[in-house]
């Protein structure tokens, strides 16, 4: 006990002679400069390394299923309602079609923070043309603002793969037809027009039905059936889909929301006999 005693009398006085002599990180700086080191070696030295590594990060496997369909009288979008990372459900209630303006919406696939934050920002975007321009932004003007975005910032992590649909009245064009347009926009800047895109985990089921199912002079009526019908089978086969289908319409009024059905009560009208 006696020389227990003693050796932590002996080490409390060492530890605080170190202390007292440990020169300051002034001091430090001073001294490295009088020794004519660069300095990056300096704040190399004086300045702890970081804790945070942020070359790692969580790779969770997103899923979900979304749908959109252009045919003569307007543009038809439906989407699931399921949010996962990995195996674990996050929600069965996010809402995945976005509103851009009254004539604009877009869709939600990927990284669910991405999706929100930048259709907000292309909100804006919209906004600020109407108001400087004193006329709506056309539909191809609005997704190249978020092509253009996603690839200023490619290979910077995101994960997004949205569509742009809408209608454009300012259009020129005397066929009415003409002025829907459906846009699919990645996190790599990819911007493609098409008459119909799925987009998800679920989209190889729901193209199943599309390539079946989907022609151009299709009714409204029948490209909602056709579009509620295809996301159920995905949500049904894809455990990554799930929740409730939701089915908007865009025409010249604008866009409309139609229904929004859970997939369990629709599987007692699309089951496979």
């Amino acid at each position: 006990f006696i020389f227990f005693s003693m050796f932590h009398s002996y080490d409390n006085k060492l530890l605080s002679a170190l202390s007292h002599n440990e020169p300051s990180t002034d001091s430090r700086t001073a001294a490295s400069k009088t020794a004519a080191l660069p300095q990056s070696v300096v704040n190399h030295i004086v300045r702890a390394p970081s804790t945070r590594d942020h070359s790692k990060h969580f790779d969770f496997k997103k899923g979900t299923t979304t749908l959109g369909m252009r045919v003569k009288d307007g543009i038809v979008l439906a989407v699931d309602s399921r949010a996962s990372t990995g195996q674990y459900i996050a929600s069965q209630t996010v809402m995945k079609l976005l509103t851009i303006n009254e004539n604009m919406l877009g869709t939600m696939a990927g990284g669910a923070a991405d999706c929100q934050f930048w259709f907000r920002v292309l909100g804006q975007e919209c906004r600020l043309w109407e108001l400087r321009h004193g006329q709506k932004i056309t539909v191809r003007a609005a997704s190249k603002i978020l092509s253009n975005i996603m690839f200023h910032y490619r290979g910077h992590g995101m994960s997004m793969g949205s569509m742009v649909a809408g209608y454009d009245p300012s259009d020129a064009s005397s066929d009415e037809s003409s002025k829907f347009h459906l846009y699919y926009i990645d996190d790599q800047g990819d911007r493609i027009k098409n008459n119909v895109f799925c987009v998800g985990s679920g989209s190889v089921y729901a193209y199943g039905v599309m390539d079946t199912e989907y022609r151009y002079d299709l009714s409204i009526e029948e490209a909602i059936t056709i579009a509620r019908r295809s996301v159920y089978h995905a949500t049904h086969r894809d455990c990554f889909s799930g929740g409730y289908v939701t089915v908007y319409t865009i025409t010249k009024d604008g866009w409309t929301k139609i229904s929004r059905d859970d997939q369990t009560d629709l599987h007692q009208q699309y089951k496979a006999v």
